[in-house]
This record gives structure tokens, sequence and C-alpha cells, in this order.
């Protein structure tokens, strides 16, 4: 198995690890009945998939240990308007959404340093519409275009070039694992909208891949 392939299912073993979405229910129940002790455990649950979603949408570390602060005081400042604390996961992340594009408002994002590629590749599903693109589909290239580090930049400017609407719905879908209902949820768009945004982004972002690695071999 290749060291890329490697760095997919790294993704997927990361966020595997996280804890359930039964526990983000339960602790966030706990939380809204006034159980200081879940607090902690809260906030481990999701600073780690917050900071990994901030940093890919602002570019830069201090904004998205910034945002991803401010989001959790916002859920926490607001915890009581939740009706379905099932939803916490989608109601997190929309929070985080809008949180980043009123920043966005005041200064202008730039990543100023490398995201790693394990942070970066999506793993994409089917169930966008799209063809399920692995990194095997580049094997046959130069090995020095399948370098990770010419990966990295790569794949930071393709997501980095795409519209909002479509990076947000890449990002939420295929980096942060969300399902399509929950991402719906973030969005506030139905989960039909999703789909078609999930897979006109993939297409996108092959596109953009695509092009950019023949440009490198061809002369």
């Amino acid at each position: 198995m290749s060291g890329d392939d490697d760095g997919v299912k790294s993704l997927q073993r990361d966020s595997a690890a996280l804890p359930a979405t039964n526990r983000e229910v339960e602790l966030a129940r706990r939380l809204m009945a006034g159980d200081e002790s879940a607090f902690e455990p809260f906030v481990s649950a999701f600073r780690t998939k917050l900071f990994q979603y901030t940093y890919l949408t602002c570019g830069q570390r201090e904004d998205a240990e910034e945002v991803a602060q401010e989001t959790l005081l916002k859920v926490f400042e607001n915890l009581a308007q939740l009706r379905e604390p099932e939803k916490i996961r989608p109601w997190v992340f929309r929070i985080a959404r809008n949180v980043c594009y009123m920043k966005r408002r005041k200064s202008i994002y730039a990543p100023e340093e490398e995201i790693s590629l394990d942070r970066l590749m999506p793993s994409f599903k089917d169930d966008g519409g799209g063809r399920r693109i692995e990194i095997a589909d580049w094997k046959g290239l130069p090995d020095t275009l399948a370098m990770k580090s010419e990966l990295r930049r790569m794949l930071r400017e393709a997501i980095g070039d795409l519209p909002d609407l479509y990076r947000s719905t890449l990002l939420l879908r295929d980096v942060e694992e969300l399902s399509t209902d929950e991402a719906a949820e973030v969005l506030g768009v139905s989960a039909d909208v999703v789909k078609t945004r999930l897979h006109r982004a993939r297409l996108m972002l092959r596109q953009r891949l695509d092009a950019q690695l023949l440009a490198g071999v061809m002369p």
C-alpha cells in the first residue's frame, strides 16, 4: 500500500477515533441539564474537528484557533436554544460556519503554513453522485509529481479556489465526514442540494487537479 493511500486511511482513522455522535448527544443533554462535569468532555469531543474545519476554512492557525474558541463560547451561551440534542453536531458546525464568515468580513485569509496532506485529502464517498476518486488514480505519474509536498500544495490551492458554497459542502462531507443530512442542517439547505453541490465540488476539484498534473507531465 502506498504512503498516499495510508494518508487517506489515516484521515479516516483520526475521525473514527473521535467520540461517537451518541456520546456528543449525551454530553449535550447533560450540559443542558446543568451538569458542569460534562463541560470538559464536550470540549474534547468537538475541539479537534472544529479546529480542523476552521483551519481548512481560514487557512491560518491563529484565526482557526480563535474561530474554534469563539464557536465553543457561542455554543455554551446558546445551548438552551437547541431544541433537539440529537442535532448537536450540525448545530455546532453551523455556528462555526457563521463565525468563520463573520470573521471573513473583517480580514482577508491567506494561508501562511502548509496544511498536512492527511488533513486535506478527502475520503470521497459515492452518495454525492460522482465517481469514487482514489489516489491510486495518480499512481502512473512520475514520482516527482506524486510527492506529498506537491500534492499538499495542489490540494490546498484547489480546495481554496472552490466557491464558498462548494468548499463548505466538500469540507463538511468529505473531510469532517458529516452525513448528508447533517451537512444540510449546517448549510441550511436540503439533502438534495448538498448532494448536488458535493458532486459539483468533487468534479471541480478533480478537473483542477487533473489539469495541474497534466501540465506537469506534458511538454
